[in-house]
């Protein structure tokens, strides 16, 4: 069976279409939504498919070594779903809610057709395992970080240099690319060795 472990990290929609991004919330705000300040409803589109970017997307296949797709939104998802064809396991850190259903997101966006139809159904371990929801064992209120499994588990933490998701975003904007795709690749180094441990499957 072929596992792929992977992670991406995301930044918000381009600057040129902040005006856009107004308008949005403008509207939420005319509308009674708690939407905040306008810079922070920037910031949050790192997290919302239908205007965040994907900025990198680190992956391994088994026990191989980690690659890294970068550049072009577009050519990182084709890329992305080419790998995917012959994946029979998906394998990340909150993936459920986030990394891979981002995939999806901006797939759909930007027109790129998944090769993959996945099954986004709960409490299951395939064809998507998610560390996160394995971890809580699918509690309502995940908690958790994939640094604190990592203390937990006696590996390095991916949390430690000086990038972390909170700091992607300037990062890309100050052009510091190369950091944020090796800090995207430890994550998926550090998933993979928290994966191997809570499936039992390190020795192997």
């Amino acid at each position: 069976m072929s596992k792929l472990f992977f992670d991406i990290e995301t930044i918000p929609i381009e600057d040129e279409r902040k005006e856009t991004l107004r308008e949005i919330h403008k509207r939420k705000t005319d509308d009674g939504k708690k939407v905040g300040e306008f810079e922070d409803f920037f910031a949050d589109t790192s997290f919302n498919g239908a205007f965040g970017r994907i900025a990198c997307l680190s992956y391994a296949v088994d026990d191989n070594s980690v690659k890294t797709l970068c550049g072009d939104e577009r050519k990182i998802l084709q890329d992305f779903w080419e790998v995917a064809k012959t994946i029979d396991l998906f394998i990340g850190f909150n993936i459920m809610d986030f990394d891979l259903r981002f995939i999806y997101q901006r797939s759909m966006i930007l027109g790129i057709k998944p090769t993959k139809e996945l099954s986004f159904a709960r409490y299951q371990k395939f064809p998507i395992y998610d560390v996160l929801c394995e971890w809580v064992k699918w509690a309502y209120i995940k908690k958790g970080t994939l640094h604190e499994l990592a203390v937990a588990f006696g590996f390095p933490s991916s949390k430690t240099g000086e990038i972390e998701g909170k700091d992607v975003a300037k990062a890309f904007k100050d052009g510091r690319i190369k950091e944020i795709c090796e800090y995207c690749e430890k994550d998926v180094e550090v998933t993979r060795k928290i994966y191997k441990k809570m499936t039992f499957s390190d020795s192997e």
